[in-house]
């Protein structure tokens, strides 16, 4: 579906109404470009400003990213890195590509499976003389995989695509612990986990367990993601051999985690495509020790497309979801936004597309625990969505529109207020290689 451009006066509404810092007319001053939303607030996030000529790193290996991140012994100190074309996670020192045999000599998905009984049962060691051998071949080589494609982001770094084709192919990146960090302009193509897992009793029919996300924040303060973009890339799940239940084996996990009490991050004007469990936010129902009073996280002018369910799912956090174009076939959706465990999400002005069923509020919220949810504007197929009311539908007994917090108190932002605003910016501006 397309929106047109009516008319020269959109493009002054979008240049004047633009979601930018009050009282400013681009998103960057003599400092550089700047966030808006959550990454804004607690001191704001610069990233690696003021790194030293030494820390400023052009990078096109995995090997030479992996010494960037090292930063001459000094991790924390400010470091600009910039990625030129591809970086493969599984590629080994020597440049030569990693694949299933090297992690795990022998390792083979169909007599894994044949361990388990009819349709996906309980697993057996015993089933065949393999089964031992295959279980020991799936954990180490998950450890060895795990080992190789995983790269930790530290403190006061900012991580850039160069030339609008930088990528990130089957690379695991992790923020552990990390503060004060600038991801922007890549493409990120999310692993594929070689030794997924089946677990027999997740669900009514069992599950697939992927191990990787592309990337991760776990404990982190003041990150900011900006103009990157989300995919399986050139392994989709839908291309994976035929699992159980004669449905394909998942071997992604998310797109976007942010997990274990993490703050002040702001995802804008990305890109999230094709993909089945996309951004999950918070640890657990049980987590709340570590995640409650955190996991404060603005998702600003992003295009979510051909996206099953998480965009996202939250739990406990304080969530700002203003802007954004979500866009799909109906049938392949379960939802958009997640209102898990004591989460308060403020969703504001987004646009929801989605093809072969009539409009219906329903299909964009999903309760799982959670009470507080208060949609502002919002459209679906054309028409305003009563939001509120499909949330309040799941859960009559104690549901609220009173999020316990107001954005306007938090931070200061200029939403774009029409559909078609909101459809040709996103459209134009998300995304690597997009400004």
């Amino acid at each position: 579906m397309t929106v047109p451009l009516r008319n020269a006066l959109l493009v002054v509404a979008l240049v004047l109404c633009a979601l930018l810092p009050a009282g400013s007319a681009t998103a960057s001053d003599s400092h550089g470009p700047r966030p808006v939303g959550w990454a804004a607030v607690n001191g704001g996030t610069t990233g690696g400003a003021g790194a030293a000529p030494e820390s400023v790193w052009t990078v096109s290996t995995r090997a030479e990213l992996k010494e960037a991140l090292a930063n001459h012994g000094a991790p924390e100190a400010p470091k600009v890195i910039r990625v030129s074309g591809d970086v493969n996670g599984h590629e080994a020192d020597d440049g030569t590509l990693l694949g299933e045999q090297d992690y795990a000599p022998g390792y083979d998905l169909t007599k894994y499976m044949a361990c388990f009984g009819p349709d996906g049962a309980a697993w057996s060691d015993t089933r065949f003389e393999y089964c031992k051998q295959q279980r020991t071949l799936r954990q180490t080589g998950s450890n060895k995989e795990k080992l190789q494609i995983q790269l930790t982001v530290p403190s006061n770094t900012t991580l850039v695509g160069t030339g609008g084709d930088a990528r990130l192919l089957g690379v695991f990146l992790t923020v552990n612990t990390g503060t004060n960090i600038i991801v922007r302009g890549l493409h990120l193509e999310a692993p594929v986990d070689h030794f997924t897992t089946w677990s027999p009793g997740d669900g009514q029919q069992g599950a697939w367990n992927a191990r990787f996300d592309a990337m991760t924040v776990i404990t982190g303060r003041n990150i900011w993601i900006d103009h990157c973009t989300f995919t399986d890339g050139r392994f989709p799940d839908r291309a994976a051999p035929t699992g159980f239940h004669g449905k394909p084996v998942q071997r992604h996990d998310g797109l976007l985690d942010i997990e274990d009490g993490s703050d002040f991050i702001t995802v804008s004007d990305s890109r999230f495509t094709d993909h089945d469990k996309a951004v999950l936010i918070g640890s657990g129902d049980g987590r709340g020790d570590r995640d409650r009073g955190h996991l404060k996280v603005t998702f600003a002018r992003n295009l979510f497309t051909d996206i099953v369910q998480r965009a996202p799912r939250v739990r406990f956090g304080q969530v700002h979801v203003v802007n954004n174009v979500y866009r799909g076939r109906a049938r392949e959706t379960e939802y958009a936004l997640g209102i898990g465990t004591e989460s308060a999400i403020v969703s504001e002005r987004n646009l929801f597309l989605y093809e072969g069923r009539s409009a219906d509020p329903a299909l964009v919220v999903a309760l799982y625990g959670g009470t507080r949810f208060r949609d502002t504007g919002s459209w679906l197929n054309g028409r305003r969505a009563d939001l509120d009311a499909a949330a309040a539908a799941e859960a009559p007994d104690g549901f609220s529109t009173d999020t316990g917090w107001d954005t306007a108190e938090v931070y200061d932002y200029r939403a774009l207020r029409s559909a078609a605003a909101v459809w040709w910016y996103v459209t134009h501006h998300s995304g690597a290689g997009r400004r």
